[in-house]
């Protein structure tokens, strides 16, 4: 289906340890993530807070386990006032951590009045831009996309939970509003079947412009449970929500398909935010890369 040397796949540490919610398997070395990452079968994988900050120190670590880095994450503030300048200079500082690490994509997700990080359902308080914060979005990615292109870099923006870019007509107002050559899409599937839209029908219409996919499964249960009895983003991903390729409700292979046929390039990124007492990391990475190799042929 996909071409092994122009298609990726790596995975994220959010099945060892989580950024936004350090307690999430806090007793997990670094040592400890990368090693597993590379026993199941791994070529990359992005970073984390527990990952080297020197980028020597971190090309070396995960070089002796045949790793790669495969992007960083970069957050956007344009919908909140006089954050425009910090933006950018987060955004060129990712862009030189990834250029060092011998990358091409920066991954970027507007946080401006997020709430996936609050103590609050995300689905029900996530904000929703007026004209000049959609705007001040599409004009601040249109920006940072040159910046990345004239780089030889590309922009992919994730649609998240929480976010303002949330469901399927909040993903095509920002895919309508911005230069489709320079801000590119980063195909997230648990996200959009969480905000209650289709990943399959999302990767036939941008395929042209997905240029970075992230790999969830969602339980559908554990959904439908969280939702109705109001639980946050953080207590619904230690209920379950989300969880690797093959062991939810969405189908991969059409999707996969449907990225094949448009010729995609790039990273197939495993992200599935779980608890790691409650789900072995090693366990669930093994399960992953053999479905996406059973199903993507990669």
């Amino acid at each position: 289906m996909f071409d092994p040397e122009k298609v990726l796949v790596g995975i994220t540490p959010t099945g060892w340890t989580n950024d936004d919610y350090p307690s999430l398997g806090d007793d997990i070395s670094f040592g400890q993530c990368v090693t597993e990452m590379a026993l199941a079968g791994f070529a990359g994988c992005s970073v984390g807070h527990k990952f080297p900050k020197d980028p020597d120190v971190l090309e070396r670590e995960l070089s002796q386990r045949g790793l790669r880095v495969s992007e960083p994450w970069s957050s956007t503030f344009f919908t909140v006032n006089d954050m425009h300048e910090r933006t950018v200079e987060s955004f060129r500082d990712s862009m030189a951590f990834i250029k060092r690490m011998g990358g091409t994509s920066v991954v970027v997700a507007e946080l401006g009045h997020a709430v996936h990080q609050q103590p609050v359902p995300p689905i029900a308080n996530k904000p929703v831009f007026d004209k000049a914060q959609w705007a001040a979005l599409t004009a601040g990615l249109n920006h940072l996309g040159r910046i990345a292109a004239e780089a030889d870099m590309r922009l992919c923006y994730h649609h998240h939970i929480g976010t303002g870019v949330m469901t399927r007509p909040e993903v095509d107002r920002l895919m309508t509003e911005t230069d489709p050559d320079t801000v590119h899409l980063l195909l997230d599937t648990g996200h959009l079947y969480w905000a209650g839209d289709d990943p399959l029908d999302m990767a036939r219409t941008y395929a042209s412009r997905i240029r970075h996919v992230h790999l969830k499964d969602i339980r559908k249960d554990v959904m439908v449970r969280c939702n109705a009895t109001n639980r946050t983003f953080i207590e619904s991903v230690i209920e379950g929500v989300f969880t690797v390729p093959g062991d939810g409700c969405i189908q991969f292979k059409p999707i996969f398909q449907a990225l094949a046929d448009a010729g995609y390039e790039g990273w197939l990124m495993v992200e599935a935010e779980q608890d790691p007492a409650k789900a072995n990391p090693l366990d669930y990475a093994r399960m992953a890369r053999k479905y996406i190799r059973e199903t993507a042929g990669v």
